[in-house]
């Protein structure tokens, strides 16, 4: 169980009982929003893309979507999502509960830039029932974070 993997790789680095497990569902942005008791912008939504191949998660704040033209332009390459049917082969977690934590090894992590509004966001914690109340800056240590990126634009 992904939940699992994640509470030890925070216990592991001095971080146990970071992890919020909530009986209402945190699958969804609007589902986790509600559980938590924030705003959907809070919520770092992890999303997985296959470019040139090869798996990358970033994290987004709720409130944001994929801007294709800047994330062509930061990675040089189109990139697709990963058919939800995959994503627990490439990544390590089932969709629901998709986070930067313990993810199988080469899986690069980045952060983009709309997560750094808000003082404290909410990513998942390996399941559709969890969160880890963090700051941006937190979550980019815990994540083993590559970099910030800029790939995001607001839902019109």
């Amino acid at each position: 169980m992904s939940i699992e993997k994640v509470k030890a790789y925070f216990e592991r680095i001095g971080e146990g009982g970071r992890i919020l497990e909530f009986e209402a569902s945190t699958a969804t942005v609007a589902q986790a929003a509600a559980a938590v008791g924030c705003e959907p912008g809070r919520i770092a939504k992890t999303m997985s893309f296959l470019v040139d191949g090869n798996p990358v998660l970033i994290l987004y704040a709720g409130d944001v979507r994929v801007d294709n033209k800047k994330f062509k332009r930061t990675f040089h390459k189109k990139g697709r999502m990963i058919p939800v049917e995959e994503v627990e082969a490439y990544i390590g977690h089932e969709p629901g509960g998709v986070c930067p934590f313990a993810v199988k090894e080469g899986v690069p992590v980045y952060l983009d830039v709309s997560l750094k509004r808000y003082d404290t966001v909410y990513p998942a914690a390996g399941n559709g029932h969890s969160a880890v109340r963090t700051t941006p800056e937190e979550l980019y240590i815990l994540a083993n974070a590559v970099a910030w990126v800029d790939t995001a634009k607001v839902y019109e």
